[in-house]
C-alpha cells in the first residue's frame, strides 16, 4: 500500500523504439508513451511522472468523489504543481459544498471553481424550466452541457493534460479508456491515474490516510453529482445507477468523459 513518501522515480522506457520523452512526441504517440510508462507505477507515482515529463499546465478536475479526494490527497502530499479545478454547477448537494470547505481547510490549498456561463444558463432555464431535465433525455443533455461540459471546456483551455478520477469498472464507456489517451477535440492528453483501481481499493486507501469524503456515502450514495439528478442506490446496484435514474436507456454519463468534437 502506498505511503506518503515522495521517493524518486526511476528512468522509464517511455517509447519502445527510441525511449523518447513524451514531451518530444505528438498527440496519440505521446499519450501511448505515457500510458506505457505509467502502467507499472502506483497512482501517486503516475502523478509525479506526469508533472515531471509534461511541460505546461496540467489540470485535475475534481468532483469531490472518493477518487478525486484521494488524487487530491496525493497531489497535496507531493506538492505537485497541478491546477485543481471543480465545476460548480450551482446545484450541488449541501454536503458537497461542506466537503469542499473541509478539504481546503485540511490541505491548506484552494480548489478553483468554474461556473456555467450566466446568459447560457438563463436561456436554458427559460426554455426548459428549472427541472426540464426530467422531461427528456435531450433536455437533460442540454442541462449537462451548459452546467458542466462548457465550463469544463473553459477549465481545460490551453492545458497540456487533463487528469480525472475515472475508473475502468465504473461503466462500459469508461472500461474502454486507457491510462492516457489523446483527445483530439480538446488537443490534450487525458490521463486516468486510477483507471485500473477498483472502488474497494480506493476506499481502502482513503481509510488508510483518513481522507475526508462526502457524508452522503454513509447514506447509500455511491456516485454523487447534482442534487436533483442523484439518488442513493440499493445494495447490489451498480454505483452509477444513482445518476439520472429516471432514464431507462443510454449511458450514465453527463458528457464530460465523452469525446469532444474538434473545433
Amino acid at each position: 500500500m502506498f505511503r506518503d513518501t515522495a521517493t524518486s522515480l526511476p528512468e522509464l522506457p517511455l517509447a519502445a523504439s527510441d525511449r523518447a520523452s513524451p514531451a518530444a512526441l505528438d498527440g496519440a504517440a505521446r499519450a501511448s508513451a505515457l500510458a506505457q510508462a505509467m502502467a507499472p507505477l502506483s497512482p501517486p507515482e503516475r502523478l509525479a511522472l506526469l508533472r515531471r515529463e509534461l511541460p505546461g499546465r496540467l489540470v485535475f478536475t475534481h468532483g469531490f468523489g472518493i477518487e478525486g479526494q484521494l488524487l487530491f490527497h496525493w497531489i497535496c502530499a507531493r506538492d505537485l504543481d497541478i491546477d485543481v479545478v471543480t465545476i460548480d454547477t450551482g446545484r450541488l448537494f449541501p454536503e458537497t459544498y461542506a466537503l469542499w470547505r473541509d478539504t481546503e481547510a485540511r490541505y491548506g490549498r484552494r480548489i478553483r471553481a468554474v461556473h456555467p456561463e450566466p446568459v447560457a444558463l438563463e436561456r436554458l432555464v427559460a426554455r426548459d424550466g428549472a427541472f426540464g431535465f426530467y422531461e427528456s433525455v435531450e433536455a437533460r443533455h442540454a442541462c449537462c452541457d451548459v452546467r458542466k461540459v462548457r465550463p469544463l471546456d473553459e477549465a481545460l483551455a490551453g492545458a497540456q493534460a487533463w487528469l480525472t478520477g475515472v475508473r475502468a469498472d465504473q461503466t462500459g464507456t469508461r472500461h474502454a479508456a486507457s491510462l492516457a489517451d489523446f483527445e483530439a477535440g480538446r488537443d490534450l492528453i487525458k490521463v486516468n491515474p486510477l483507471l485500473d483501481w477498483t472502488r474497494a481499493r480506493v476506499l481502502e486507501e482513503v481509510a488508510a490516510h483518513d481522507v475526508p469524503i462526502n457524508a452522503l456515502y454513509a447514506r447509500g450514495f455511491a456516485s454523487i453529482g447534482c442534487e436533483p439528478c442523484t439518488r442513493a442506490i440499493k445494495p447490489g446496484e451498480p454505483e452509477r445507477n444513482g445518476r439520472w435514474w429516471w432514464e431507462t436507456n443510454g449511458s450514465r454519463e453527463c458528457g464530460l468523459h465523452l469525446p469532444r468534437q474538434a473545433g
